[in-house]
């Protein structure tokens, strides 16, 4: 321990004590002179103890010398002997009582000649005659501010000391009060600036980082330099689990000692106790074995006999604990735990402020891919906008899916590839409480096997070569939301499982992670094949299946509603003529009912493809659809003798007929067609049309 170096007062060498003819005297004091010198400039308390040793044996005969530390939080002395010749080994620890309370407390010295012959200070002779000392004197330590402990010498012989060695002893017990006085307040000095620098270093680390895990370390690297703690821990509370997320910061031995992010019960870990209580709290080893839980019999095991768990509380909201653990009992004394609780303090704010930045870097990031997610939406080919139709066919699945819509179960949609199941669960949505949520679709047939996971559950940087980074999966983005999973059957036996533990427990763990993450989301899905028969053919679970097939809801084929096929087609013309920037204003009866005589095998798909070929192809404002091409791609017909010239004389006769077979003129059949009218004349001669075919 450091001290300051005091200037002896003169008051404390007091020459009128010395008679300048006497040699003994002259010798004492000179000796308190060489004293004061070397006693007060020890640079340690072990340094002041051997000069004080020295002086003594220079100056004054003794068998026995002691130096006794006052601990007013615990009324006792601690003793450390410095020269002791008898068999008895003195206490280390005295308790301040009796005679010692009269020199303590009233800073009087005990002087006894003799222990056999001595009436009063029983305790003190008892200690004495035990060493074997006959004659002893206890001196108070003290200055004008605090009683710091005793100086204590003893000799084997009866007998009083001499009036020079009393002085001589006293004004070194003066002197030595006031060296320690300056040593214990260097040493608090000492104890309040490294206080201040490790509350200075936690500030320091806690602003330069955002980074839970790095600054924490340097946290407990901080808080090492003051006090020697096993390990740092912080324990985030987990709503959801109600548990507590434990994450070791800082293992001064065993790394293994708690895997990360270790989740534990609230009722089964120390540091859900003191969150609970919401209060500073000390585990002794007794504390630990009552709670009995797997984790405090691994802390344990792993030699834990102390646990200090602070709760971390920032703006009136309780978000964890920090704990530091001691392989000692009674490790941590008070001024310790008042620099902790000043830490955790500041780590609360920390903590807070990461986790905000945490939430809005993932927000932000999820924004981001959600906003691709819809960009590719408004771009999707089949993103139709409304459901068409007044077909009674029609109007069944739309009174199903308005009560599917709001009690939140699992919708499974059935039907034909083309039918419109993507339309219908997009309903299913819009009438439910998540409307205002995400509706993120995937489908399963589209994606690769081995990317399916990924796509679906997301997965951690580095979980598979190509995993640069940390993505989040489609039911993250769905969470508050629905998913739509389409072509459902076809989703391989190795992920069922997984899909299945979303749909029962709501959580799941990204590929190649270890952090469970719980989503509220709701799961429609749709398929084209006979997912009954695929469960009987062990093709698909069946626990699965039945999770999936809560609420069926089966679109009916375009066949069976051929009275919405006008609807359709007129709401698919104007799509595509706006899209293309074209002005058709009219689409003739006899395509619509050519139309609604096709049997549609692709559905409402096939029928959007062909209308979107058929503006392609219209030149004028009269809708023109080739029909012949139509009826050559069915599998009960073939290509042959189908030709473009076909196609162009089909429609040309089609608008001849429409315009009355006019040629000419503002609705003519040549303005209608978009060329003129020699041009059309040509054309017609060309393809061999007569004025009998288009006027009958």
């Amino acid at each position: 321990m450091g001290c300051f170096v005091p200037q002896v007062p003169e008051r404390h060498l007091n020459h009128s004590h010395f008679a300048s003819g006497s040699d003994e005297f002259s010798r004492h004091y000179q000796a308190l002179l060489q004293t004061a010198d070397p006693v007060a400039t020890a640079r340690s308390m072990r340094g002041l103890f051997a000069e004080l040793l020295k002086q003594f044996e220079k100056n004054i005969r003794f068998d026995h010398l002691d130096f006794a530390l006052y601990d007013p939080a615990r009324n006792v002395l601690i003793t450390h002997p410095l020269l002791q010749k008898g068999t008895f080994e003195i206490p280390s620890e005295v308790p301040v009582a009796g005679s010692l309370e009269l020199v303590l407390r009233q800073h009087h010295t005990i002087e006894v000649r003799d222990v056999e012959t001595e009436a009063g200070f029983s305790d003190l002779r008892v200690l004495a005659k035990k060493g074997g000392f006959q004659s002893f004197r206890v001196i108070p330590l003290t200055t004008e501010r605090r009683t710091l402990g005793t100086l204590g010498v003893g000799r084997v012989s009866p007998g009083s000391f001499s009036e020079e060695d009393i002085r001589f002893v006293h004004h070194v017990a003066e002197l030595v009060a006031l060296v320690l006085e300056n040593a214990l307040m260097a040493e608090v000095l000492s104890k309040e600036r490294t206080r201040l620098e490790t509350l200075l270093n936690v500030s320091n680390a806690l602003v330069s980082s955002l980074n839970v895990h790095k600054l924490f370390q340097q946290v407990s690297a901080s808080i090492r330099r003051v006090m020697r703690q096993g390990f740092t821990h912080l324990a985030l509370y987990d709503e959801t689990a109600n548990a507590m997320r434990t994450y070791v910061l800082d293992i001064a031995d065993n790394r293994d000692f708690i895997p990360p992010e270790t989740l534990v019960p609230v009722s089964e870990c120390p540091a859900g106790i003191a969150f609970v209580l919401g209060e500073r709290k000390v585990f002794t080893n007794s504390d630990l074995e009552s709670i009995n839980s797997e984790f405090t019999r691994n802390l344990l095991a792993k030699n834990v006999r102390t646990l200090c768990c602070f709760p971390l509380v920032s703006r009136g909201r309780k978000l964890g604990t920090l704990g530091l653990s001691s392989p000692s009992e009674n490790a941590f004394p008070p001024n310790d735990l008042d620099l902790l609780a000043q830490v955790a303090s500041q780590v609360a704010i920390a903590v807070d402020n990461a986790r905000a930045y945490d939430e809005i870097a993932k927000l932000k990031d999820r924004l981001a891919k959600e906003k691709l997610y819809l960009e590719e939406e408004l771009h999707s080919e089949h993103n139709f906008g409304e459901i068409v139709g007044n077909s009674a066919a029609l109007r069944q699945v739309l009174k199903r899916v308005e009560i599917a819509a709001p009690s939140d179960a699992t919708v499974l949609v059935l039907g034909e590839t083309g039918t419109g199941k993507e339309l219908i669960a997009r309903a299913v949505h819009r009438l439910s409480t998540r409307s205002d949520g995400n509706f993120i679709k995937l489908n399963c047939a589209a994606i690769p096997t081995g990317l399916l996971e990924s796509e679906l559950f997301g997965h951690e940087k580095g979980a598979f070569t190509g995993a640069v980074s940390q993505k989040i999966g489609r039911l993250e983005l769905a969470d508050k939301g629905t998913i739509f999973l389409d072509e459902i059957g076809e989703i391989p036996m190795e992920l069922q499982p997984k899909l299945l533990r979303v749909l029962q427990d709501h959580e799941f763990e990204r590929l190649g992670g270890i952090r469970t993450i719980h989503v509220n989301v709701r799961l429609i899905a749709a398929t084209n094949r006979d997912l009954a028969q695929a469960v009987a053919d062990h093709q698909f679970r069946s626990d699965l299946f039945y999770r999936l097939n809560v609420f069926p809801i089966h679109a009916p084929p375009l066949r069976e509603r051929a009275g919405d096929i006008p609807l359709l087609v007129r709401y698919f013309v104007q799509r595509f003529s706006r899209r293309m920037n074209k002005n058709i204003d009219s689409i003739p009866t006899e395509i619509i009912r050519e139309l609604e005589r096709w049997h549609w095998p692709g559905n409402i798909r096939e029928l959007e493809n062909f209308i979107e070929r058929s503006v392609i192809l219209t030149p004028g404002s009269v809708f023109f659809a080739p029909m012949a091409e139509l009826h050559a791609v069915s599998p009960d017909r073939t290509r042959a003798g189908t030709t473009l010239q076909d196609v162009e004389r089909e429609y040309i006769l089609l608008t001849l007929r429409e315009s009355g077979g006019v040629i000419a003129g503002a609705h003519g059949a040549a303005a209608r067609l978009g060329m003129k009218r020699t041009t059309l004349q040509s054309r017609m001669q060309k393809l061999g049309i007569t004025r009998e075919e288009y006027e009958n």
